[in-house]
C-alpha cells in the first residue's frame, strides 16, 4: 500500500520555508549593516566639514584682525599685568624659538602701558649663537632704552632647561628664577660631523668635488682635514665661545663665582646654578608675579603665536612623534652650522 504524497509534500514545504526564513534573515541583516555603515560614513563626513568650517573661520579672523588675535592675551588691557615672552625649544631661525618671533613679543611687552615686567618663559637646549645673541642684545636695548610703555625689569624664569644658547638668553634678565633640579649653563659651542673618506676607499669610489678656493670644502665629510683646516675651524669655534662667555661675565657680574669650569661647556642643577652666579633664586612666573612684585598680577603671553594652522600643524607633529617614541631630547646645544 503506497503512502500519501502529501505527507512527503509537506514535510518539503516545512524544509523550504526554513531556508527562506534563514536566508531572509541573512539579507536583512545585510541591509541592516549597509544603512549602519551608509549612517557612519555620513557622520564622518559631517564632522569633517564641521572641523573644517571652524579652521576656515579661524583663519579668517586671523586675516581680518591680525596677528594680534592670536597673542594669549589682550595686550592692550588696562589692567596691570606681567608680560610674558616664551623661548620653546630649539633656538633656530625659523622654528618655534626664533630671534623675530622673541623680540617681536619683547618689543609688544616694553610697549605697553599696562605691562609691569616681563617673563621670559625659557624651556630651551640653546641653538643658533646668531638667533641667541640678536635676543640678548635687544634685551640690553630695552632694559636701557625702554619702549613706549617705558623701561620695564626684566626675569628669566627656567623651567626644564635653560642652557647653552637658551642660557645667553637668559643672561640678559635682571635676574635668573630657576627650579631647584633645572638644568642650567652649558655655556659652551660645538660643531659636530662625520668623516667618511675611509669607507669610499674601500668601496672604490672616487668623489669628485669642483671648488673656486682651497678651503671651500673643507668640512666636505668625504675629505681629509688638514692639521691647519682643524686649527682655523678650532679658532672659529673658540672666537665664538669668547664673545658668549664676555656677554654672560657683562650681563651677570660680581654674582659669578671664579670657576674656570663655569664656561667649559658644563651644565648644574638650578640649586648648583644659584651657588654658582649663573641664577639668582628659586621660584616660577606665577611666584615672580606674587611675591617677587607684591601682589598677584595676571600674565599675558606676548609671544606671537603665527596662524592657527601652523599651530595645529605643529602640535599634530608633537602627538604624533610623542605616541611613535620620537621624541626630542632635549641635549644641551650651541651650535655652528655644518
Amino acid at each position: 500500500m503506497m503512502e500519501p504524497v502529501h505527507g512527503r509534500r509537506a514535510s518539503g514545504d516545512h524544509g523550504n520555508t526554513e531556508q527562506i526564513e534563514v536566508l531572509g534573515r541573512w539579507i536583512d541583516g545585510i541591509l541592516k549593516e549597509q544603512r549602519s555603515s551608509r549612517r557612519w560614513k555620513i557622520i564622518t563626513r559631517l564632522i569633517m566639514l564641521a572641523i573644517l568650517a571652524a579652521f576656515l573661520t579661524a583663519y579668517t579672523l586671523l586675516l581680518i584682525k591680525g596677528p594680534a588675535f592670536f597673542i594669549g592675551g589682550d595686550e592692550a588691557s588696562s589692567e596691570a599685568h606681567i608680560a610674558v615672552v616664551q623661548v620653546q625649544g630649539p633656538i633656530t631661525s625659523d622654528g618655534q624659538a626664533s630671534a623675530d618671533r622673541i623680540i617681536s613679543g619683547l618689543r609688544g611687552a616694553f610697549d605697553s602701558d599696562s605691562a609691569e615686567a616681563v617673563v621670559l618663559r625659557i624651556n630651551s637646549p640653546g641653538g643658533s649663537p646668531v638667533q641667541s645673541q640678536r635676543v640678548y642684545q635687544e634685551i640690553l636695548r630695552l632694559k636701557s632704552e625702554g619702549g613706549q610703555g617705558g623701561i620695564k625689569p626684566v626675569y628669566a624664569v627656567i623651567e626644564d632647561i635653560g642652557a647653552s644658547g637658551a642660557y645667553y638668553i637668559a643672561a640678559a634678565a635682571d635676574n635668573i628664577v630657576v627650579s631647584p633640579s633645572s638644568l642650567v649653563g652649558s655655556i659652551g659651542v660645538i660643531h659636530a660631523g662625520f668623516g667618511f673618506q675611509g669607507a669610499l676607499d674601500s668601496l672604490g669610489i672616487e668623489r669628485r668635488v669642483f671648488t673656486a678656493g682651497e678651503n671651500k670644502s673643507f668640512l666636505d665629510a668625504f675629505k681629509d682635514v688638514s692639521p691647519e683646516q682643524r686649527d682655523f675651524w678650532q679658532g672659529v669655534l673658540e672666537t665664538v665661545h669668547s664673545q658668549f662667555v664676555a656677554d654672560v661675565k657683562a650681563a651677570r657680574g660680581d654674582a659669578l663665582i671664579d670657576d674656570p669650569d663655569l664656561f667649559s661647556g658644563l651644565i648644574w642643577s638650578g640649586e648648583q646654578a644659584i651657588e654658582k652666579g649663573l641664577a639668582d633664586m628659586t621660584g616660577d612666573a606665577s611666584w615672580v608675579s606674587r611675591d617677587l612684585l607684591d601682589g598677584e598680577h595676571r600674565l599675558v603671553d606676548y609671544t606671537p603665536k603665527g596662524s592657527l594652522f601652523d599651530r595645529v600643524g605643529r602640535q599634530f607633529g608633537v602627538s604624533v612623534a610623542a605616541a611613535l617614541g620620537l621624541e626630542t631630547s632635549h641635549t644641551p646645544v650651541m651650535l655652528l652650522p655644518e
